[in-house]
């Protein structure tokens, strides 16, 4: 298949209300193919682990490239300078940033807001959105500021602000923001990365306050937090986002995402943690061991592996090295893999470097 081909037929699925076995598996398979082709780092990689186009027969046979991958070399069916737009990871190891490459953002841009309406706003059009997190023009090369920018344009009434400066969060500005919702009764929406509510935890206990937001109010966090050198524990968080702002635990949503891919995950609330999470049906999630490579059974702890079919232009299929267990409904996320896991990622990652040694791009 062609790029445009695939391009349109992302777009079709994405609108679908579901996708049966058989068709993700032979969307999965096509684009394996587009990839495998098209994308020399990536086939180098397949060959090592003896899988081509002939014999790899399933979705779940498509070898999982692990995310630091994307650090070592451009994974990309088209040239990297074509793109219309790549997102960078954080960097946090070694300083290096992956790329994501995407030569185009519709089908980035429909998988997040077909998914973020079906999960966040449900049967809500509009409301009115505060964001915790730099615009899109300060952070172009972000999955999140475009996330964030995307949902606030299509999803957010006019009068939604970001509430994030140069000098960290605009209090007065929140404040006002806040106030304004518990005068009116009109549903309010916070969103915005974890550590920015953090941030604004340590803000209001400043000035001793709290707020009782409207029934219909909403908070979306995402990423990790950390206040200075103390790592807030999940319960405690969600506790102080409920207690500070008046919002039930089950309607503080957690997303769950990563640059490497391009869809998001959710839970549906937070009142227990951790909370189950699930993606769209565009993305299908399996928990593995992380030497066999083989899927574990549910209830059993594994290393969580994405397959995405919007990541069309690089790789659908991502080895994390976040660690889960499967469970009805979805998965549990359990932190960051350590140990024998860890030890398995790393493995992962040196097979990578070995077999695009030498690759001419």
């Amino acid at each position: 298949m062609e790029q445009q081909q695939i391009i349109n037929q992302l777009m079709t699925i994405i609108s679908l209300d579901s996708l049966s076995d058989d068709e993700f598996n032979q969307t999965a398979l096509q684009i394996f193919a587009y990839q495998y082709t098209n994308n020399l780092p990536f086939r180098k990689f397949c060959q090592q682990k003896g899988k081509t186009i002939r014999t790899v027969k399933s979705w779940k046979d498509i070898p999982a490239v692990p995310i630091n991958a994307f650090k070592e070399v451009p994974l990309s069916c088209t040239p990297p300078e074509e793109a219309e737009r790549y997102f960078m990871t954080s960097g946090t190891t070694k300083g290096v940033k992956g790329k994501n490459y995407h030569p185009t953002l519709q089908v980035w841009n429909l998988s997040m807001k077909s998914y973020f309406k079906q999960r966040f706003m449900k049967e809500t059009e509009k409301i009115r959105m505060g964001i915790l997190f730099p615009t899109e023009d300060e952070m172009p090369n972000s999955s999140l500021a475009r996330y964030l920018s995307l949902a606030k344009q299509k999803f957010g009434t006019e009068e939604s602000h970001y509430l994030l400066g140069e000098n960290g969060i605009d209090l007065e500005r929140l404040i006002q923001e806040l106030e304004q919702a518990e005068q009116s009764g009109e549903p309010y929406a916070l969103l915005g990365a974890s550590f920015s509510f953090v941030h604004l935890f340590e803000e209001l206990a400043k000035i001793g306050r709290s707020f009782q937001l409207p029934p219909g109010s909403k908070i979306l966090d995402t990423g990790g937090f950390k206040n200075q050198s103390e790592e807030w524990e999940l319960d405690k968080f969600y506790q102080e986002l409920s207690r500070l702002l008046g919002v039930p635990r089950n309607d503080c949503i957690n997303m769950y995402g990563m640059t490497e891919l391009s869809s998001q995950l959710y839970d549906s609330g937070n009142e227990r943690i951790p909370s189950v999470k699930s993606g769209p049906h565009w993305l299908q999630t399996r928990i593995i061991h992380p030497f066999t490579g083989e899927e574990v059974a549910e209830g059993e702890r594994g290393v969580i592996v994405h397959c995405d079919l919007a990541n069309f232009n690089s790789v659908t299929t991502i080895l994390t090295e976040d660690l889960g267990m499967k469970v009805a409904g979805g998965f549990l996320l359990l932190g960051r893999v350590q140990g024998t896991e860890a030890k398995g990622c790393s493995i992962a990652v040196e097979e990578f470097i070995q077999s695009a040694k030498g690759t001419t791009l």
